[in-house]
């Protein structure tokens, strides 16, 4: 039974089905998504913990150099929670999706049509002079506007397509890197916060018994006003530093939480013993270097490789605004059948095509066409000098960390020594003080050294840590740990 002969009833509910077939595929995603489980439902609560995906957790197992399992943990987790990853992972869908709009242009575009059109032409229009009703169906196969490519302008916007794809592929390689590089150092830093909280915390314990003991003294007499004040002093000093290092770990477990994209169990955290002084203790191991560093490997850095193949998508513009300067000819054709009775739409005789080429000579356009690969000129003029200023800044990294790696065994033993020598001025500075030599000034002034000293030691861990990471990370992920 053919359409326009069923009952109207049959037909408006056949067409209000295929209607709402249609309408179904067309549904929109959510414009706002589910953030639960992104935020904590109260402030200043921790992130719930999610599960990093299998694939995190081989990749960060991969991170030799990565010691400390909670900080290899902290890691799976970021490369699989972490925003700004699911965002280059998205661009990077995008660029294949390009892609492959761009390299379908170098094929004919097919499409088959069908169409029934039923008219009714009035007496007075008729030649007849009675009104007259006429049905058409057609049916076709057609080819529309296929671009016979001369002069390499659809070959060049593919190739343009293809090495944005490659450059998408790249730039998420460099998050990658950084990201990882980022978590670590965020967890080392999270880690010397702890280490100086710590510090702080047993500063404070020692100069109260200190500050109970002076008051002892003073209250029999041994001592004055002045010292019991200056004592107290110390003390309230050592209580707001306790104060601010514990807010300063708060937030460095927010800034690590935030790099990660979820929570974080405690077992995965850093303790106040990760920055010990035994190189064994190490959350990062020291990456072996080669004899001789190739520049060739600073090349193979995923940020230098996007740009190189952004200087390769820009020359193939160059040459697609070129070939837009000569004339296009594309093609046009259609092959199918056509009657007034649908039952004898494929019948003998009844067949249709038509041929039509078509070329388009560009003659006057105001220089638009040549100002266009003028522009393409000099974005490949600008992206070989980001090529190469790519280049000069992977090489100064490079030569920076280095330069650093060379010293770090010198300064933190120096360092240390510093440590020692004033732990030995304070001890022998209180006991000039209890035998009456020296007033009570010589000891504040050795218990600050000392406790800077130790401060400057905890930093300079946390920056020798942090100088091993910035190493693998400017080489490219490219070195292994030292056995």
């Amino acid at each position: 039974m053919h359409l326009m002969t069923t009952p109207p009833f049959q037909r408006a509910a056949t067409v209000g089905a295929l209607l709402l077939l249609l309408a179904g595929c067309a549904v929109q995603p959510p414009a706002k998504p589910d953030v639960q489980g992104v935020v904590a439902p109260t402030l200043g609560q921790p992130l719930a913990v999610a599960d990093a995906s299998a694939a995190a957790v081989q990749t960060s197992q991969r991170l030799a150099w990565v010691q400390h399992p909670g900080l290899r943990q902290s890691i799976a987790q970021a490369l699989t929670h972490n925003r700004d990853l699911r965002v280059a992972l998205s661009n990077i869908e995008r660029a294949r999706a390009q892609y492959g709009i761009t390299s379908a242009a170098q094929l004919p575009t097919v499409a088959a049509t069908a169409q029934g059109s039923r008219s009714r032409t009035a007496a007075d229009l008729s030649s007849s002079g009675v009104s007259t009703t006429s049905t058409q169906y057609t049916a076709q196969l057609a080819i529309t506007s296929f671009e016979l490519d001369f002069w390499g302008r659809v070959r060049n916007l593919n190739e343009a397509a293809l090495q944005q794809f490659l450059q998408s592929e790249e730039n998420q390689r460099n998050v990658r890197i950084t990201l990882v590089a980022d978590v670590t150092n965020a967890w080392l830093n999270l880690a010397a916060n702890e280490a100086r909280l710590t510090l702080a915390r047993d500063t404070l314990a020692g100069r109260e018994k200190a500050y109970q003991l002076t008051e002892r003294i003073h209250q029999l007499g041994g001592t004055n006003g002045l010292v019991l004040a200056q004592n107290r002093i110390t003390v309230e000093t050592a209580r707001g530093d306790v104060a601010a290092f514990t807010a300063q770990v708060a937030k460095d477990r927010n800034a690590l939480e935030a790099l990660v994209g979820s929570g974080l169990r405690r077992e995965w955290l850093p303790t106040a013993e990760t920055l010990r002084a035994e190189p064994a203790a190490a959350p990062a191991a020291l990456m072996a270097l080669p004899a001789e560093l190739p520049s060739s490997l600073l090349l193979e850095r995923p940020d230098v490789r996007a740009s190189e193949y952004n200087l390769q998508a820009l020359s193939a513009n160059v040459a697609a605004a070129r070939a837009a300067l000569f004339p296009t000819i594309s093609l046009s054709t259609s092959i199918g059948t056509g009657s007034r009775e649908l039952d004898n739409l494929f019948g003998s005789g009844n067949n249709t095509w038509s041929f039509v080429p078509q070329i388009r000579w560009p003659i006057f356009d105001g220089g638009a066409a040549r100002a266009s690969v003028d522009v393409a000129q000099a974005n490949r003029d600008i992206a070989v000098a980001q090529y190469e200023k790519a280049i000069q800044t992977a090489f100064r990294e490079a030569s920076d960390a280095l330069a650093e790696r060379a010293q770090w065994e010198a300064r933190l033993a120096a360092q240390q020594a510093v440590v020692d020598a004033n732990a030995r001025a304070f001890e022998l500075s209180e006991a000039r003080f209890t035998s009456g030599v020296d007033n009570y000034l010589t000891v504040l002034d050795a218990q600050r050294s000392l406790y800077a000293a130790q401060q400057a030691l905890i930093a300079l861990r946390q920056s020798e840590q942090a100088n091993r990471v910035a190493l693998w990370k400017v080489l490219g992920g490219n070195l292994t740990p030292a056995s």
